[in-house]
């Protein structure tokens, strides 16, 4: 059994637009009924009279809105998006490139950028790990980014085949962690600021894309947050100090998703576990291509039996009912 394990963090932060977690219902329930008096009094037959008080009252207006979707305020950026295989080796690794392709195709369909931050393959073309980073803006109506499409693809994913690699051709289950964090950019560092003391940073050489002079120099970062165990690797960039940047950047998601998951559970009174296993039990969806071909969201009943074309990139009804999530 492969575990995600983590212990709980310390974040010394708190959500942007509410302080911290345990006021957030309260804050919430403020900013709504300002909102509601606000546009009350904006529907007023004088309410343009006084034109200065009017435009304050539309710009505090925006302000509040603003602050209500603080906790989404993330939903139209960029997203990074980690891969891991759980146990099967190269049927589950297989099953990671797989995914890679079927996001990779998906994020093509909508003219989102894509680029590689670190990759372990293995010799078959799959993936052990991947971390990937989708930039860009829907196109059509959507005004969603790539973070606020996927972060619902988040979860451990499972597939049924006839295993390639079993010379008897004997049927396998393989298991594949997705986690989708928001990309946290310079400008919104600050809002949750990470101490030194809480980190440990080792270097390593750095290989990849450049020649035998990059195979040389030391500046693949690993970041280690101490207080929830949180490790993070860096290859992507040419320098050591933009590998830890780029580390710190992902780190900040990572935080920031698991406040959002405390967050959202504490709305539904539900808790969440401290493990997560890359095992039967656990998968949000299923993509079975043997003994008959369907691919089944377990928490939206969506389903459908064109395997192939859901593994092209045909994702949109299975995005759109997540939504509803």
């Amino acid at each position: 059994m492969v575990e995600h394990r983590f212990r709980k963090a310390r974040v010394p932060g708190s959500i942007p637009g509410f302080g911290s977690i345990p006021n957030y219902m309260q804050q919430k329930e403020d900013i709504e009924k300002k909102i509601q008096e606000l546009e009350t009094a904006m529907g007023a037959a004088d309410f343009w009279n006084d034109k200065v008080k009017a435009q304050t009252a539309v710009k505090e207006l925006q302000e509040l809105k603003s602050a209500l979707e603080g906790v989404g305020k993330y939903d139209k950026g960029a997203a990074i998006m980690t891969i891991l295989s759980g146990a099967g080796g190269d049927d589950s690794e297989d099953f990671s490139a797989m995914l890679v392709r079927m996001y990779r195709k998906y994020g093509e369909s909508k003219g989102w950028g894509w680029s590689v931050i670190h990759s372990n393959e293995n010799d078959h073309g799959g993936y052990r790990n991947i971390t990937i980073e989708i930039g860009g803006k829907s196109s059509g109506t959507s005004q969603l980014g790539p973070y606020g499409t996927l972060k619902n693809e988040s979860g451990v994913h499972r597939l049924v085949r006839v295993s390639p690699f079993d010379s008897n051709k004997k049927r396998h289950t393989s298991f594949s962690l997705v986690e989708v964090i928001p990309k946290f950019e310079k400008t919104s560092a600050n809002d949750l600021v990470i101490p030194d003391s809480d980190l440990e940073i080792s270097i390593a050489k750095s290989g990849g894309p450049g020649g035998q002079n990059v195979n040389k120099r030391e500046t693949a970062v690993r970041l280690v947050h101490t207080p929830s165990g949180i490790s993070i690797h860096v290859t992507s960039e040419r320098s050591q100090a933009q590998n830890r940047e780029k580390a710190l950047d992902i780190l900040r998601g990572k935080l920031w998703k698991r406040m959002e998951d405390e967050r959202i559970a504490k709305e539904r009174g539900m808790q969440i576990s401290s493990t997560t296993s890359i095992e039967w039990g656990n998968q949000i969806r299923s993509y079975v291509l043997h003994p008959y071909k369907m691919v089944k969201d377990h928490r939206t009943d969506v389903e459908t039996a064109q395997v192939d074309k859901v593994l092209e990139g045909d994702l949109e009804e299975f995005i759109e009912a997540e939504k509803e999530l």
